[in-house]
């Protein structure tokens, strides 16, 4: 079932731009009827998130964060730049980051990230029939990569750990396939 639009825009205004996001205020007159403003972060691509399986095995990837001025660990991945498929953002992620090769993916779930103050969508892959190379990472990144247990990623989420948003997600789903026995 597909509601009316409650929000009325009166104005819009570009605040900031860069080849990653646009932030722009609007003038709205909210479901109530009053005058508000509303910010909206645009992201010119989409978050594409890669789990590497292999055996009750992931890899995953640490870093610094710049945004949360710490220490992250999560699942490979990375922007989807305008034009290119989630899935060949996927391919590439997943070689960057960690030097690996899939046979397959498969989408396993997709999300809006933070629909609240931005349109922000994501998409994780589970990556399958894996082989190794060598990863290139991007001037901006100095990774680690850690091969672990699902099972002890899964805690690590439980205990708070591990926050990132697509990789939680994907942890989660992950530990549902499992249960179900589609892993």
């Amino acid at each position: 079932m597909q509601e009316k639009n409650p929000w009325t825009v009166l104005d819009s205004k570009l605040i900031y731009e860069n080849k990653w996001i646009s932030l722009t205020e609007y003038q709205v007159l909210t479901p109530a009827g009053n005058p508000g403003i509303y910010g909206k972060v645009h992201f010119q691509g989409d978050a594409v998130g890669v789990v590497p399986y292999e055996d009750g095995w992931i890899w995953m990837v640490g870093q610094w964060r710049f945004p949360l001025d710490r220490y992250e660990w999560e699942i490979p991945e990375g922007g989807s730049p305008p034009g290119e498929e989630p899935i060949d953002t996927a391919r590439r992620e997943l070689l960057e980051e960690t030097g690996l090769v899939a046979e397959t993916y498969e989408p396993i779930l997709e999300m809006n990230l933070s629909n609240s103050v931005s349109d922000e969508w994501g998409i994780v892959y589970l990556a399958t029939g894996l082989r190794q190379e060598l990863p290139s990472p991007e001037e901006t990144e100095v990774l680690t990569v850690r091969k672990m247990r699902l099972e002890d990623v899964f805690a690590q989420v439980e205990a708070r750990k591990i926050k990132d948003s697509l990789t939680v997600a994907a942890i989660y789903k992950m530990m549902l396939m499992k249960r179900e026995g589609r892993l």
